[in-house]
């Protein structure tokens, strides 16, 4: 019997109760779920590749803690093409998550770019209601310019909260940078 495995990547920065929701419905679809968080060394992040991957992998196994039925999830790093990481892992398909129709028409022309190049599939889940308008932008713009970061309790959870809070009080150079912009 074949052993279907699934990547879900993304920058994860951070990771979100939407990010969440795609894993727990990737669970359900697959009998194994790696969570790829990606280094992209062109984009200006909040958070480390390490501290992402741990924040990730806390969650994830917290998740499936609290939700033992389903797929096992693994966490790991890839720099490169996504396709090349999910290749050499093995995957039948990569996993993502829809939230509007500006990320399907993204997500579908990176699903067929991803099929013709590398011949790997890509499985959709739309997100649930209440994730549909959560990116991680925006938690980072609301962490820059809000004051009292427990507004976000709807969006990530606590353990993201705590991370956020010790970026805002070291006076991150990414929140520094927002709270600049709009000052301007």
């Amino acid at each position: 019997m074949a052993h279907h495995l699934a990547v879900f990547p993304g920058s994860f920065d951070p990771m979100t109760f939407g990010h969440l929701d795609v894993i727990r419905r990737g669970r359900r679809l697959f009998d194994e779920l790696v969570v790829a968080v990606g280094r992209n060394p062109g984009k200006d992040q909040l958070f480390t590749s390490d501290e992402r991957v741990d924040l990730a992998r806390r969650l994830a196994e917290k998740l499936v803690r609290d939700e033992p039925e389903g797929a096992t999830v693994r966490v790991e790093s890839f720099s490169g093409l996504t396709v090349d990481f999910a290749s050499s892992v093995g995957a039948a398909a990569l996993l993502r998550g829809i939230r509007n129709l500006s990320d399907l028409q993204y997500e579908i022309q990176q699903a067929v770019t991803n099929r013709q190049v590398a011949g790997l599939e890509t499985a959709f889940v739309v997100a649930g209601q209440s994730f549909a308008y959560t990116s991680s932008s925006l938690i980072r713009q609301i962490t820059a310019l809000g004051r009292d970061l427990t507004q976000l309790e709807s969006m990530v959870p606590p353990l993201v909260i705590e991370a956020l809070l010790k970026k805002k009080q070291a006076r991150h150079p990414v929140l520094e940078r927002l709270l600049s912009q709009r000052e301007e």
